[in-house]
């Protein structure tokens, strides 16, 4: 299992020694979280931002857009050095060209689904997806309780396309990442379990034996 710490739950006055640190803790890609305070309820930082931190480390920068017609800003994050983008099904006007948009600029297209949305919406665009984001929480703000029944569209996911990259993101920790794991996800977003750990490559380590299990 790949973990992506999330710089949400991190010290926003030392963002780039905070993805410095992560990196050197053992993170295997960088989760960013952009938020419109449209499609969610809060804002956080655009292309600016993600340009500015990206000299700070050499690890995949796993982009999470949480805003509406994210089509409009695909060029801005290539520019910023986006290598995964991830856009909502609920917030794209137009998914199919989203993602082609995405996969022209040189990232790699991935989709995310919200709790309340069906698994099954996602299923047209499988063939094109190098990820599929499943939202263990309301997207918009960290710290929420982790919701398992998300896991059966995990499930569903995997015996639909069992080669697809399946993320979850919401309520990770070491209990949570080993049910995750046995129901087949490959990537976990973390974010308060890992910058708020005391020691972060210690959290990020537990988190990997944790989910080290069989899916199943």
């Amino acid at each position: 299992m790949l973990i992506a710490p999330s710089v949400l739950a991190s010290d926003f006055s030392r963002l780039g020694e905070e993805i410095a640190r992560i990196d050197r803790s053992g993170a295997d890609w960088i989760h960013l979280d952009v938020m419109d305070g449209h499609f969610v309820p809060n804002l956080t930082f655009g292309p600016p931002v993600v340009a500015a931190v990206r000299k700070c480390t050499d690890k995949p920068f796993d982009v999470h857009l949480m805003i509406d017609d994210p089509m409009r800003y695909v060029p801005e994050f290539q520019k910023a050095g986006a290598n995964l983008l991830t856009f909502h099904e609920e917030a794209a006007r137009d998914p199919d060209r989203t993602i082609e948009k995405i996969r022209s600029c040189g990232m790699k297209p991935c989709m995310a689904i919200k709790p309340a949305t069906s698994v099954e919406t996602v299923f047209p665009y499988l063939g094109r997806l190098f990820m599929v984001l499943v939202m263990m929480v309301e997207p918009g703000f960290g710290g929420q309780r982790f919701m398992p029944e998300m896991l059966d569209k995990v499930r569903v996911l995997k015996k639909k396309k069992p080669d697809l990259l399946v993320q979850v993101d919401g309520g990770v920790n070491e209990k949570t990442a080993a049910q995750a794991a046995r129901a087949g996800v490959d990537v976990c977003v973390a974010g308060t379990s890992v910058f708020g750990a005391p020691d972060a490559a210690a959290a990020i380590r537990a988190l990997k034996a944790a989910g080290g299990e069989e899916p199943g």
